[in-house]
């Protein structure tokens, strides 16, 4: 089942696909998606980000691959929904994005073992965590410039449920800039794949229900622009669509209409 969370007449709402373009929410009352402002479609809570799980994006930033994850947290203030916007600053040179597969943590776990470690997921999600490499001080423990800014991150459309992805180690992921294919990838390719970070973070803390763990990406980054509308898509999932703008649209519009959180 794909789940959506929507803000709509001033309240927000749980809702289901309806057909091609359309929502069901939980009352059964049916709304067309243009509607809407796409949520988030969890609230996070503490959200784990992975750096260079993919071998082939390390090497294409010429850095060896690592041996244990590189983890870095992000702030809430950092994630939009679909169709939202995300502002390129104007001092920026490189900004890219990074389509990503979420995991939600479902139940509580200290000490997770790989063998159990799926019994703790809920479902799935899309994030394509935007990244200004100028901003960057080590690609290893990026900083708060470049990960933690406002609506730098979109989550959605749909959180899957963890059940209806046979394997998420066999997922197709694509970026497209304008229409246009600029990433693909798989996640057979993750360095650590879903159970094995799972073991790793609950090793020193507690994951709770709401906790998200961006897994990372693979190579076929490109840089993005104002204008350009950015889809990221993972095969059963869904496709996150998002918009670049500047700094004059970012600080003119209304921002709890547009990137509601």
């Amino acid at each position: 089942m794909k789940h959506a969370r929507i803000a709509w007449t001033g309240a927000v709402h749980q809702a289901v696909p309806h057909g091609e373009h359309q929502l069901q929410l939980v009352d059964g009352r049916i709304i067309n998606e243009d509607e809407v402002v796409w949520l988030p479609p969890v609230t996070p809570r503490t959200v784990f980000a992975l750096g260079l799980n993919y071998a082939d994006h390390a090497k294409e930033l010429a850095f060896k691959a690592p041996e244990v994850p590189l983890v870095f947290l992000k702030g809430t203030n950092a994630f939009t929904g679909h169709r939202g916007i995300s502002r390129r600053p104007a001092d920026a040179t490189y900004m890219h994005y990074e389509c990503e597969l979420a995991v939600i943590i479902g139940t509580s776990g200290y000490r997770i073992s790989k063998a159990h470690a799926m019994e703790h997921v809920a479902g799935y999600t899309v994030a394509n965590d935007y990244a200004i490499r100028d901003y960057l001080e080590n690609w290893y423990r990026p900083n708060l410039r470049v990960k933690n800014r406002d609506a730098c991150t979109p989550l959605g459309p749909w959180w899957v449920d963890r059940d209806d992805i046979a394997d998420p180690m066999k997922l197709a992921l694509t970026t497209r800039v304008n229409g246009a294919v600029t990433q693909q990838g798989t996640t057979a390719d993750m360095i650590f794949d879903i159970p094995t970070l799972i073991e790793y973070l609950s090793s020193f803390m507690t994951l709770s229900p709401g906790d998200i763990i961006l897994t990372g990406t693979p190579e076929g980054l490109a840089d993005v622009k104002v204008g350009d509308v950015i889809d990221t898509e993972i095969e059963g999932i869904g496709c996150l669509t998002n918009t670049i703008v500047d700094d004059a649209t970012w600080f003119g519009v209304d921002k709890q209409g547009v990137n509601a959180q």
